[in-house]
């Protein structure tokens, strides 16, 4: 284009042209024309705002304002540019968005820092076109590498390697880079709490652990009229004691565990057949590691009881984990007294969902920061936060970057 976004509200705009869906949405998955147009016209914004640009050797996309002392370590601030199916425009979008504006801002107004700001445009981190997630963060952070993608297909039977080439990417081995001091994610907090209480800024403490699990129970199908119940070994009674149990026991911890079951499967799904197999899937989290292995010992202990006081065969496996992720205290001390400062209200909290930021805790100072979502809706095209609200968050991204990276 002839004219690049010069504003937040505008800029959510243009970025969500990219993948455009009839109802709102928008469908930018990784490595698709419309998320290989986006990083492109992303790069060309980068580069009209004075940015040094480049990717990487997988697709992450970078725009640097650099530093005026040689050999200068890197502020990284970003987020990810795909989207899941007919997502929203603001999940992701708005860090990179933020970023691009915040480095453009502070290169007019300071001139160079005395450290590397370096917004990223992540290729992927919602794991909605292939089965990995945070794809982008993972191998910069070194916990993925290529032998992690390989024979991984999409749902139209496309390797994620055979993907990744003809978009360009993945015809080098990655260079894992050290230079990385800090990272710093913006994001919408896609939940309800910011709104509820009616605060502008989030400074989140920890990203939640994850624990998903598959239940499977099996009992013995027979026809309802003729099998007396003190006979049956219905694998759904004893599934429905299970789940019924499983939230009553949420009662005894602290609110920031939540669980949920998800999924459902029931076999031989006939109304006048006793079900002789369910599978279901527990979904639990909670920023504290020890807590939410307890609380998962302990319904897995649960289920087995349940099991056996109904006759039936239980099996668990856990399929998903990840553990939590801490947020730099010393950096959310400065958002807090930026906030303070300027009148801004704000709410230390938790995230409940997965962000890239989660990978950088273990090798930097990292932190993230929430502005609010309308009605906690995300991942859809209803999608929504005011501009004040993104215009409050980026306000106080510019001053946390100019106080760390300016310091004459």
């Amino acid at each position: 284009m002839d004219q690049f976004p010069t504003n937040l509200s505008e800029a959510i705009d243009w970025l969500a042209s990219f993948g455009a869906e009839p109802d709102g949405g928008v469908t930018r998955t990784l490595y698709s024309q419309s998320w290989k147009d986006a990083q492109q016209a992303l790069k060309g914004w980068m580069e009209d705002g004075g940015l040094d640009t480049n990717y990487d050797s997988i697709g992450n996309l970078f725009g640097r304002l650099p530093s005026s002392i040689p050999n200068a370590q890197a502020i990284l601030i970003g987020s990810h540019v795909d989207t899941v199916k007919s997502g929203g425009k603001y999940d992701g979008a708005y860090g990179i968005i933020a970023g691009i504006l915040a480095l453009i801002y502070l290169k007019k107004k300071f001139g160079q820092p005395d450290i590397n700001l370096e917004v990223v445009s992540f290729c992927e981190e919602e794991g909605s076109r292939f089965p990995i997630a945070l794809w982008g963060s993972g191998v910069m952070t070194g916990n993925y590498s290529f032998k992690d993608i390989r024979d991984i297909k999409d749902s139209q039977g496309i390797s994620f390697e055979t993907a990744m080439m003809a978009a360009g990417f993945g015809l080098s081995e990655y260079r894992v880079r050290n230079d990385i001091q800090t990272f710093i994610e913006l994001h919408i907090e896609q939940g309800p709490t910011l709104e509820k209480i009616e605060k502008s800024i989030g400074i989140v403490k920890a990203i939640v652990g994850q624990k998903r699990f598959r239940i499977t129970v099996n009992g013995e199908s027979n026809h309802v009229g003729t099998t007396s119940m003190k006979w049956r070994r219905d694998a759904l009674h004893g599934a429905v004691f299970m789940i019924h149990d499983l939230y009553e026991s949420v009662k005894e911890y602290d609110e920031d565990l939540v669980t949920s079951v998800g999924q459902l499967f029931l076999e031989p799904n006939v109304p006048n057949v006793i079900p002789n197999h369910v599978q279901f899937t527990v979904d639990a989290r909670h920023p504290n590691e020890s807590i939410l292995r307890s609380f998962c010992q302990q319904f897995v202990q649960m289920f087995e009881d349940h099991a056996k006081k109904f006759g039936l065969d239980l099996s668990v496996e856990m399929w998903h984990e990840v553990q939590p992720a801490q947020m730099n205290h010393k950096l959310n001390e400065i958002i807090q007294g930026i906030c303070t400062d300027n009148m801004i209200p704000c709410h230390w909290m938790n995230s409940g969902a997965g962000h890239d930021a989660q990978l950088f805790a273990g090798i930097c100072p990292t932190t993230i920061l929430f502005v609010p979502s309308q009605g906690g809706i995300s991942h859809s095209p209803l999608e929504y936060t005011s501009t004040q609200d993104l215009e409050k968050g980026l306000e106080v991204l510019i001053q946390l970057l100019h106080q760390l990276a300016y310091h004459r």
